[in-house]
């Protein structure tokens, strides 16, 4: 019995070591993840979020990687994070200062763009569904899509300044989406 439990408690450790092994270092070599920091005056907005790459695949298609119409966790592997120090006014709504998930619904000429107050671990089932609870949306904003000659071959979020205002930015492939934003 003795030794049936030291085989049990090693086959368990090496398939604990396989799933961390695969969730954080396998997984994340084909989509490192990547932090944005975006500070001005008092105000600090931070980003983490993985970079897949498009490695020649359709990316924004109705039957592309990231499929029209449908929930995406604006990134891979876990959620994108999107934490703000300062309420923020996007499209006249206010964000309130905290830390929450943001996720996407692209379609051909504009993106929903949604922060959820909850983080889940991985983002999504193991059928690739959305794990977002719409219950916990705390803003959701329409921004037009805009289509580049230029191609990003690596997913990229961006803050940066313009003007008086602020922008949320999203690229990859030829498609570019701004989200502007003001401190409240």
């Amino acid at each position: 019995m003795k030794r049936v439990l030291i085989i049990a408690g090693v086959v368990l450790v090496v398939i604990l070591g396989a799933y961390i092994y695969v969730k954080e270092f396998y997984t994340k070599s084909f989509s490192p993840e990547s932090d944005v920091n975006f500070a001005d005056g008092d105000l600090k907005v931070h980003v983490f979020y993985n970079r897949p790459s498009k490695k020649g695949r359709v990316i924004f298609a109705k039957d592309g990687l990231v499929p029209f119409g449908k929930v995406w966790r604006t990134g891979a592997n876990e959620p994108t994070v999107f934490e703000t120090n300062k309420d923020l006014s996007f499209a006249g709504q206010t964000l309130v200062a905290g830390k929450y998930s943001l996720w996407t619904i692209p379609d051909e000429n504009s993106w929903s763009i949604i922060f959820n107050s909850e983080i889940p671990s991985w983002g999504v089932d193991f059928n690739g569904q959305a794990l977002r609870d719409p219950a916990k949306d705390a803003l959701k904003i329409e921004s037009p899509v805009v289509l580049q000659e230029k191609e990003f071959e690596q997913f990229t979020i961006s803050v940066e300044k313009a003007g008086e205002e602020m922008e949320l930015l999203f690229m990859w492939d030829k498609t570019l989406v701004a989200a502007s934003f003001t401190r409240k």
